[in-house]
């Protein structure tokens, strides 16, 4: 690979850097054209565009690495193919092929080739494909023509001065409905989550944990991540619900706990008056891999988990071995990484 950008690797954030190209493509009459890369970092769009007045966009993130050879490979792509294309018949939008979605992706990256970070920096290249319902509607009803666009970023070591534990709130408020469009990676789920978060922030927390939305007594997600914890018995346990989105990071942690670690795992309602059967916990997702919860206070009592100041020795264990699997210094499971050649 070769870097010509001039970036102090060490010092990025997550935040939007405009990068060389972008691609995109159309659909229209029923198919999608054969899309194509672009300088240019703004959409003109039609006023009456579906996704601008009745929320009709999905969107995913998945990142780019630099192996220590100096191999850029993208990890689990397909996955987050087929998590899109669900998203998209949730809302009623034509679906990105799983071909085409990987192609698109290794486009943009090999045509950004520069802004991906080197290996041992901890920064990656971040990927953001979406898929907006554009054109001239006004009525409640599915758009006429679409946008399937991915673009990047490079993004800085999510914890810059090493992971710690962070604490949490139970929120009152719901991120999704019952038999809504939680399990699609859709914006109004984000939209909904704002005012709580900042509650939550308000209050002292990082985030809150949001609980399921029929009874409020088990936990669904945490933040805009999914929850994980590992009993006193060493078992990686992790929620399940339809409302939960399907998040790739857990379920890859889910391999690494079972045939990495040798732990126990089990998919399964987690009750929030339950919290003693963990010894450590965790928020997982693409941006952080993991973030230990150090706390989660719930009707004013707060329930500590392994430490407020330490990683849990496990969960410190699955991020060395998902991380080390992502930038390749782990072998991989069979079908994990995509080389960009």
């Amino acid at each position: 690979m070769n870097n010509a950008v001039n970036i102090e690797w060490g010092k990025l954030g997550f935040s939007y850097i405009k990068t060389d190209y972008r691609y995109i493509s159309r659909w229209k009459d029923g198919s999608w054209d054969n899309g194509k890369l672009i300088e240019d970092n703004n959409l003109t769009i039609s006023e009456g565009s579906t996704c601008l007045h009745y929320g009709q966009q999905c969107f995913e993130g998945l990142k780019a690495y630099c192996t220590k050879e100096g191999k850029i490979q993208l990890f689990r792509p397909d996955q987050n193919a087929k998590r899109m294309i669900q998203s998209c018949r949730r809302i009623f939008m034509p679906e990105v092929p799983k071909e085409k979605f990987i192609d698109a992706c290794v486009q943009v990256v090999k045509a950004n080739e520069a802004w991906v970070p080197p290996y041992g920096t901890g920064a990656t290249l971040y990927l953001r494909p979406f898929v907006i319902g554009v054109g001239d509607n006004i009525g409640v009803s599915p758009a006429r023509e679409y946008i399937f666009s991915v673009f990047c970023i490079p993004v800085g070591p999510y914890f810059k001065g090493g992971m710690s534990p962070i604490d949490f709130s139970v929120s009152e408020y719901d991120r999704a409905a019952p038999k809504g469009t939680g399990a699609a990676k859709v914006g109004g789920n984000y939209a909904a989550s704002l005012y709580p978060h900042e509650k939550a922030r308000e209050e002292g927390f990082a985030d809150c944990v949001y609980l399921d939305p029929s009874t409020h007594t088990k936990i669904e997600e945490v933040g805009a991540a999914n929850f994980f914890g590992i009993t006193k018995d060493n078992k990686f346990v992790t929620p399940i619900s339809d409302s939960i989105l399907p998040s790739i990071t857990k379920y890859s942690l889910l391999h690494v706990a079972k045939e990495y670690l040798g732990l126990e795992v089990e998919e399964r309602d987690v009750y929030i008056d339950n919290l003693d059967e963990f010894a450590e916990a965790g928020a997982c997702g693409t941006a952080a891999v993991i973030s230990p919860i150090g706390s989660i206070t719930y009707k004013g009592k707060k329930h500590i988990f392994h430490s407020l100041t330490e990683v849990g020795p496990i969960t410190r264990k699955l991020y060395e071995t998902l991380v080390g699997i992502q930038i390749g210094d782990i072998k991989a499971p069979s079908g994990w990484i995509l080389e960009v050649k």
